[in-house]
C-alpha cells in the first residue's frame, strides 16, 4: 500500500463532468491498494469571477477580507468531489484548509506555511477515507483566513505530503509532463521522464508555467518526490527527482524562457563605492524585484553604466524612480526598454561538460539575434535577447543541443 497525494488544478476539475472524471481516476488508485489524499483547486475561471467581484466593490479590495472571498471558490470543488467518490461507492471526506488546520503565516493573499497539522487527514485514512482537501488556502495564528497567490495549490499539496511523509506527490494538470521547452513555441519539444529538482526549480523560476516555484522548493526541502501527469490522458508524466545520477549525461534538460522583462539602464553614474546601492535600494524599498544586472565602467571619466531587468508589471514605476535617482547621482541619462524577453539553458550536465555557453552564443549569432545581456550559474545560463527573436532563439537551441532527441549531442 502507498500513500498518494494528488493536486488538480482549476482546468481538471473546471465542470461537473470533469470532477466526476477526476473522481473515476482516484477511485482507480484507491482500488490498486493505495490510500489517497486529494488536493484541488477553484474550478477554471472561478477565482478571477470571484476577484472581479470584489474589484466592483473596491478598486484595491481589503486583503484580509479578499482571502474570506477567495477561499470560496475550492470549498465549491471539494463538496462536489466528494459527492461525487460517495456516488461511486468510495467514503470521502472534505476538508478547508482551517479545518485542516494548514497554518501559515498572517500575510494575506500571499501567505506562506508554517506548519500542517496531519491528525485528523491520517484518522480518515486509517478509517478507509479518501480525504479532499482545499489547496491555496490556509489558517493564520490569529483564525484569520489566508491564501497562498497563484498556483498555491501546488504548494498545498507538496506541503500536504511532507506532512504525511506521502509515498508520492502526483500534480495534474492540462499537460503531460514537464517538456524540453514550450510545445507551442517549439513544436518539436520533446517530454522529459525525469528531471532534477535543481533543473526544475531553474527552469520555475526562469519562466516554466508547469509548476509554482515554491512548490519546487518545498519538495526539494522536504525530500517529497513529486511528479507531474495529465488530468485527461495516461501516462507516467515526469518524475522530478534528487538521483543527479541517471540524468547527469545530459547536458542541457531543458530552455525556459520569460516575455515578462523590461530593462533599464543609467548612463554615466559616478563610480564610487555604495553607488550600486544608491541606485536599487530605493527600487527594492518599493518592493520591486530585481533580476539581471550588469555594471560596465568608463575608467577615463570615473563613471559607470548600470543596467538591470525588472517584471513588465513594475516597468513604470522602476524608471519614475531611477529618473529621480539620475537627478541626484548627476547621471547622464536614463533609458528602458520593455521589448525584451529571457531565454535560459538549464542541465546539471553543465557542470561537467564545457563548450555550452559557447554554442549557445554561436548559434544565436548564427541567427543574427544580438545578446544584450547575459547571467550564468552552474547550471543555467541566461540572456536577453530583443523580443521578436524570442521564437527564433528557443528553436534554433532546441535545434542545437538536440533535445527532440532522446539522446545528447556532443560539445
Amino acid at each position: 500500500m502507498a500513500l498518494i497525494v494528488q493536486k488538480y488544478g482549476g482546468t481538471s476539475v473546471g465542470s461537473v463532468e470533469r470532477i466526476e472524471a477526476v473522481a473515476d481516476r482516484v477511485k482507480r488508485w484507491r482500488e490498486q491498494g493505495n490510500q489517497v489524499v486529494v488536493v484541488v483547486s477553484a474550478m477554471s475561471g472561478e477565482t478571477d469571477r470571484l476577484v472581479g467581484l470584489a474589484r466592483q466593490i473596491q478598486s484595491r479590495p481589503e486583503p484580509r477580507e479578499l482571502d474570506v472571498l477567495l477561499s470560496t471558490g475550492e470549498q465549491v470543488t471539494i463538496a462536489l468531489l466528494s459527492m461525487a467518490l460517495a456516488a461511486r461507492g468510495c467514503p470521502a471526506r472534505s476538508y478547508t484548509g482551517a479545518q485542516v488546520h494548514i497554518l501559515t503565516d498572517s500575510v494575506h493573499n500571499k501567505a506562506r506555511i508554517r506548519d500542517i497539522d496531519a491528525a485528523r487527514v491520517g484518522a480518515d485514512l486509517e478509517a478507509g477515507r479518501v480525504v479532499v482537501i482545499a489547496g491555496f488556502q490556509g489558517v493564520d495564528e490569529e483564525g484569520d483566513i489566508t491564501t497562498l497567490g497563484r498556483g498555491g495549490s501546488d504548494t498545498s499539496a507538496v506541503a500536504i505530503a511532507a506532512a504525511l511523509k506521502a509515498d508520492e506527490c502526483q500534480i495534474y494538470t492540462d499537460v503531460d509532463g514537464v517538456y524540453t521547452t514550450d510545445p507551442r513555441v517549439e513544436p518539436k519539444a520533446r517530454k522529459l521522464d525525469r528531471i532534477t529538482f535543481e533543473e526544475m526549480l531553474e527552469m520555475a523560476s526562469l519562466g516554466s508555467k508547469v509548476l509554482q516555484i515554491r512548490a519546487v522548493e518545498f519538495a526539494g526541502k522536504y525530500q517529497v518526490p513529486l511528479r507531474v501527469l495529465s488530468s485527461f490522458g495516461e501516462g507516467e508524466g515526469t518524475l522530478i527527482t534528487f538521483e543527479e545520477d541517471e540524468v547527469e549525461d545530459a547536458k542541457i534538460a531543458g530552455i525556459a524562457f520569460s516575455r515578462d522583462e523590461a530593462k533599464l539602464t543609467i548612463l554615466g553614474v559616478p563610480d564610487r563605492p555604495g553607488v550600486a546601492h544608491e541606485i536599487l535600494g530605493e527600487i527594492a524599498a518599493a518592493n520591486i524585484e530585481v533580476d539581471m544586472i550588469i555594471q560596465n565602467v568608463a575608467a577615463e571619466a570615473a563613471t559607470t553604466d548600470f543596467t538591470f531587468t525588472v517584471q513588465r508589471g513594475d516597468y513604470v514605476r522602476a524608471l519614475e524612480i531611477l529618473q529621480a535617482r539620475a537627478a541626484t547621482l548627476g547621471a547622464r541619462q536614463v533609458l528602458g526598454d520593455e521589448q525584451i524577453v529571457k531565454i535560459s539553458l538549464v542541465g546539471v550536465g553543465m557542470r561537467s561538460h564545457a563548450g555550452i555557453a559557447s554554442r549557445m552564443f554561436e548559434t544565436l549569432a548564427r541567427e543574427g539575434i544580438n545578446i544584450r545581456m547575459i547571467s550564468t550559474s552552474e547550471i543555467k545560463i541566461s540572456v536577453v535577447v530583443d523580443e521578436r527573436y524570442l521564437e527564433l532563439g528557443v528553436r534554433a537551441l532546441h535545434d542545437a543541443f538536440g533535445l527532440d532527441q532522446d539522446g545528447t549531442v556532443s560539445s
